[in-house]
């Protein structure tokens, strides 16, 4: 039976446990700003709306959410955002998402989730990637070892080449 390691938090060395995300406010005079960092699911919802609460609590005109930390996404965690968007913007504020890894804007695409929220920071490209391909799947760069020939790969070897 497969157990999903996510399902029950690990002890701490304290005995107590490690939480599954963290949420710290950055607080400004014309923004706060809410970091988000580990796994944010249906079991974390509760942090990230609570979190989200005390920031719009702050009376900013403006949210930002840093997703950066943030590197597992179920529809729970973003449906969070979504409400707490629709509601800001409903009183006359603003809510802004920044530091969404590729894997995350796909997940907010694929729930048809885009025309929701307001993704800042959009990294098309990373630097040093292959011309013409994602930055999430550009591959690295290959070197020879001093007097080693890098093997040949994927369709060039299949062709014999």
């Amino acid at each position: 039976m497969a157990v999903d390691p996510r399902a029950a938090d690990p002890p701490a060395e304290s005995g107590g446990t490690v939480p599954q995300l963290n949420a710290a406010l950055v607080p400004a005079p014309d923004q706060v700003v809410v970091r988000l960092a580990g796994d944010a699911d249906l079991s974390t919802a509760p942090t990230i709306a609570e979190a989200l609460t005390r920031a719009a609590g702050l009376g900013t005109r403006q949210v930002v959410v840093d997703v950066a930390g943030a590197h597992f996404w179920d529809c729970s965690g973003l449906h969070v955002l979504v409400g707490f968007t629709r509601e800001l913007s409903a009183a006359g504020r603003a809510c802004r998402i920044v530091g969404a890894l590729p894997a995350t804007r796909r997940l907010i695409s694929m729930a048809n989730l885009a025309d929701h929220l307001h993704l800042d920071g959009v990294p098309d490209r990373c630097p040093g990637a292959a011309a013409g391909r994602p930055a999430d799947t550009a591959a690295p760069a290959r070197r020879p070892v001093s007097g080693h020939s890098v093997p040949v790969r994927g369709a060039l070897a299949r062709a014999g080449r």
